[in-house]
Parts: structure tokens; sequence; C-alpha cells
């Protein structure tokens, strides 16, 4: 299949919002021509920046492409194709293709992609490495543990203190093998799957696996998780793994947890509660959490809930964080203008705390940024970044780099979509 890059600049129109008004430069945009361009996913390994996502041609399946930046995000390459006529991707706003760059074996930046594929009896996890910088990807192969029947997905990468890539994924295996029930077949990518009344006993049909991406050995590490939420995983500072998705409490709630491992992900810590925010509801919000860890192994979390708020429900965005992954601080609410979804969080190198989002606007949805500043006492307080008219979008994926924060998100163009990317000023 023969790819054409879309390149173009859009017309500024925003301004950062802090002490100063300072226009945010043009937004790249890249894409297969004649594709719907859709659910990025972003990593950063010093000046090089890579961007992954689907592309689906009229009547035809979806493929992983990646497009690489040498200069900071500030301009990107043709995009090349990652998957093949045998792992041609499932996807969904909540379970992009994950990029991250890996142990490095050459002069070029090893990168590696993992996505959702159909399998005979669901979907699986399906990965491929690039030594040479992403110009060219080896074929792809099976992620270790997920050639299993029902559906699976929902997926996120980090990277160890080795270099080597971990990941976690809802895994739905119990649920296709319980006698007489088709679950697993209601949570395909993109579908808005109810859950049967029954709840928290259904919920411990959907567990969250932890696996490496180059060995056997793949295992839940926690049942009862809310069954297509995206799960986010990170690795801290010390070796640390860090864990979190969205559960199923008592009550058919579904708020945030988090799990921690100390010892290689050989075992890690019973799912503690984040936030009590008592969100029920009888079916999957899609709407999971994001979480990084700084230089001082303070862990970050952000997420997205329901509130009642002047007589009405709406989506709002919160934030929590924790020094010792045994408790987390009261939640606080990060600034929107509208109801929020498809939270991201990344940290700088000089700790600049970036979260991005999706809110509903008039005619669709826009992308909004915040920064967060942390006192002395360990408080925080956000502030609004860039307001672009040309924000339009959804699922924004953001990435810290050298020197700043370079976000992409599926944005509308004429009768489909592209990916647009920006760095965050």
């Amino acid at each position: 299949m023969k790819s054409a890059l879309i390149v173009g600049t859009a017309l500024l129109a925003g301004a950062l919002i802090v002490a100063a008004v300072t226009a945010p430069a043009a937004a790249a945009h890249v894409g297969i021509a004649g594709s719907v361009n859709a659910t990025p996913s972003i990593a950063a390994s010093g000046g090089v920046v890579a961007v992954a996502w689907g592309a689906t041609p009229s009547n035809a399946p979806t493929d992983v492409y990646l497009s690489i930046s040498r200069d900071d995000g500030h301009t990107f390459g043709k995009p090349v194709r990652v998957s093949d006529a045998q792992s041609r991707a499932a996807l969904s706003g909540e379970q992009p293709p994950r990029v991250a760059f890996v142990a490095q074996r050459g002069l070029d930046p090893a990168i590696v992609v993992v996505w959702t594929s159909k399998a005979a009896s669901g979907t699986r996890l399906m990965m491929s490495r690039s030594n040479d910088g992403g110009r060219t990807f080896a074929r792809p192969v099976v992620v270790p543990g997920t050639d299993a029947p029902g559906n699976r997905g929902w997926e996120d990468v980090a990277i160890d203190s080795n270099g080597e890539a971990l990941a976690v994924w809802l895994d739905h295996r119990d649920a296709a093998s319980a006698a007489g029930h088709a679950g697993h077949m209601m949570h395909q990518p993109g579908a808005h799957a109810e859950a049967p009344a029954e709840g928290v006993e259904h919920a411990q049909l959907s567990k969250l696996f932890f696996g490496r991406l180059d060995a056997p050995g793949a295992r839940p590490i926690a049942a009862g998780v809310c069954y297509c939420c995206k799960t986010a995983l990170t690795t801290g500072p010390d070796g640390a793994i860090y864990a979190a998705w969205r559960h199923v409490y008592p009550g058919n709630l579904r708020d945030i947890a988090f799990a921690m491992s100390r010892d290689a992900g050989r075992t890690f810590s019973e799912p503690l509660r984040v936030s009590e925010d008592k969100w029920e509801l009888d079916g999957c919000p899609e709407n999971g959490p994001a979480i990084a860890v700084d230089a001082a192994s303070r862990i970050h979390v952000v997420w997205p809930t329901l509130i009642t708020e002047s007589g009405n429900e709406t989506l709002a965005l919160f934030y929590a964080s924790s020094r010792d992954g045994r408790v987390f601080s009261p939640r606080v609410r990060v600034p929107t203008s509208g109801p929020a979804y498809h939270a991201e969080i990344a940290l700088s190198s000089g700790g600049a705390l970036t979260i991005a989002w999706d809110e509903a606007i008039k005619g669709g949805r826009r992308v909004r940024f915040a920064r967060g500043a942390l006192s002395a006492d360990g408080g925080i307080s956000f502030a609004p970044l860039s307001i672009r008219r040309d924000s339009l979008g959804s699922y924004p994926a953001i990435s810290a780099a050298r020197d700043g924060v370079v976000a992409a998100w599926t944005a509308p163009s004429g009768s489909g979509s592209q990916i647009a990317i920006e760095r965050v000023r």
C-alpha cells in the first residue's frame, strides 16, 4: 500500500494564557491520503519524536503507521507502515497503537509499536520493532500471553530501567470461557459495551494483565476492572512500575485504581482506590486514567469523572498525587470549559506537569491543555494553555520532548481526519 504524507499549516488564533500572552506555533499534520487518520499516540527520546496512529481507507481495513521527527517535533517525515495484512488493526480512541523507545542496539533509536488486532476468537495484541529509527519495521508478532480467547486491548506500554518494554492491558479471556456467556463479544473496539446487572460480580471476569513484550509470563494483576477504559502504565527513577485503571467497586461504582511493583513486575500491590468518586454506571465510561512519575518518585494521576454541577450532570477532570503509592492526596479539579474527556499527562525534564484532554463544544470537540504548578507544601494549581481555533479534534496524546511537550490528536479534515501535531508552549 503506497502512502502519501499530508502536511499543512493551520491558522494561528489563540494565546498562551498565563502571565504573558504568546502566540503558539502552527500545528503540523500527518496522515495517509484518502484515509481516516485517527487514534494517535506519541513518544520522545532526546530530539526524536515518534507518532503512531491508525489509517483507514474507504471500505478497507485499518493499518498502523508511524512518522518520525528528528528536530524536537517541528517537522515529521513520510509515514511508514507498521502493520501488515496478517495484523490489521482494531483500534478505538481508548486503545490507540502505543509507541515507545526501547533499548538501542545501534546508532539509531529503537522503537516498538503495540496495537490491537482481530483474531479468530476475539482480539490479540501485536507488536513490531524498528532498529533503524523508524525507517523500517520488522514483521509483526503476537505479544506474549495475548493469543487467547476473548477480547483484550486498552493497553499501555512503558520502558523499564534496562530499556525493555512492559505492557498492561484489559483481558476478557475468562468472560469468553464462562459457560453460556457471550459478553466477550460485546467489547469490540469502539463499542459502548453495557455491563450486565450483576455489575461487580461480572466484572471479576475482566482482568488487568501485565507482561513484558520480549518474554513469556504475562499474568493478571487485578480482577474486577472496567471493561473498555484505557489503562495507564509508567516507571519511576527507582525502577518501580506503576499502573492505573478504572475499577468496578461495590454498588457498580467505577472509580480509578492504582497498583505498583518494586520487584520488576514479579508482584504488584493490592489495588488502591485513588479517589472515591462514586461514579455509578451500568456500563463502561470509556474514559480511563493517565499516570506519570517525577524525578522524586511522586506519582501523578489525572482522570475524568461524573459530577453534578448547578443541577446538571457533567464530566469533570481531576488530579491526585501520592508520594509513596499507599495513599493519594484529595482530588483537585482541573479547570475546563466544558465536559472533559480522554485525559493525558506528561512531565518535562524540568518537572513541569502538562495535562491534555478534549472537551465538548457546539458542533464537536476541541483539544485543551493545562500546566500544573506544584507549591512548596505539595499543593498544585492549574493554568490553562493555548486555545486555538484549529484545535478542533479529540483523543490527544502528549509526550515530553527534549525542550518541551509535543501533542498529537485526531483533527477533522473534510470528510475524514488527519493527525495534528503541535508543540505545547
